[in-house]
């Protein structure tokens, strides 16, 4: 009876703790600092899961929790979001900071945190930022007006596996605004690329195709998004592994579409 109760206590996962400096700041207009917080964990806790555990225990001490965005927490959606010691999503490719378990941080005493600091992301509070930005994009340019209806037989439109694929590719962009936020420049070209190039290879995007990287583009600067400067900090940290090249289709759909407009 001893060695079965040694056996499953050996099973139990063990506590651990590491210290959160987390950016507080009520709101945009007011001053923000970093408050350092110590949290208990277990390995197969996500990240937000430790900071649902932080946020009841700052509620139970009549504290404000930290406020942060969240969905579906399976790297889908698009919408978490910050910085973890200096990289968007935290050091760990191709995933959303959703997606990062406390075992990705094994070994790491402290972890900083804070929001994107892209100036077309108006801060809201704490590590929550407006990325309607991105949703304003879209409207300029990332449709189809082709009416679709229903779902058509998979062999229906003339579009080779080959050219289906790379769309979807494509397609992976959650649109969570980690490219503009390791970004020098604030630059948005990697999602805008990524929606340009994927309909510029299907059928659908062709009503649009002349007007859309225009429209886009032009939205960017009054954003205020910056310029790109192909450093790749944008590939480097996007959870779904969008490549630059998307920004090469986006300058050539750019030069086409301005010169049919002379």
């Amino acid at each position: 009876m001893e060695k079965k109760n040694l056996g499953e206590q050996a099973k139990r996962p063990i506590d651990k703790t590491i210290n959160l400096r987390v950016w507080r700041q009520p709101r945009g207009s007011e001053e923000g600092r970093f408050v350092d917080y110590e949290v208990s964990y277990i390995d197969d806790m996500s990240f937000l899961e430790t900071l649902d555990v932080l946020n009841e225990e700052l509620v139970a001490k009549g504290e404000d929790p930290i406020a942060f965005d969240y969905d579906c927490r399976e790297g889908i959606c698009g919408s978490c979001g910050m910085v973890v010691d200096g990289v968007p999503h935290g050091p760990h490719p191709n995933m959303t900071i959703c997606q990062v378990h406390m075992r990705h941080l094994q070994g790491m005493q402290s972890v900083a945190i804070e929001p994107w600091r892209v100036g077309a992301f108006p801060h809201v509070k704490d590590l929550v930022v407006d990325r309607s930005a991105y949703d304003k994009l879209i409207v300029e340019g990332g449709y189809t007006s082709f009416n679709v209806g229903g779902a058509p037989d998979a062999n229906a439109l003339p579009i080779s596996k080959a050219v289906a694929d790379e769309a979807f590719d494509y397609a992976a962009c959650v649109g969570c605004g980690a490219c503009a936020a390791a970004c020098k420049n604030a630059a948005a070209h990697l999602f805008v690329g990524a929606k340009v190039a994927q309909l510029a290879l299907l059928p659908q995007g062709s009503p649009e195709r002349k007007s859309r990287a225009l429209a886009m583009v032009d939205k960017m600067d009054e954003l205020g998004f910056g310029s790109c400067s192909n450093e790749g900090e944008c590939e480097a940290v996007c959870p779904k592994g969008i490549k630059t090249k998307v920004i090469a289709v986006l300058n050539r759909e750019y030069l086409r579409a301005s010169l049919a407009r002379l």
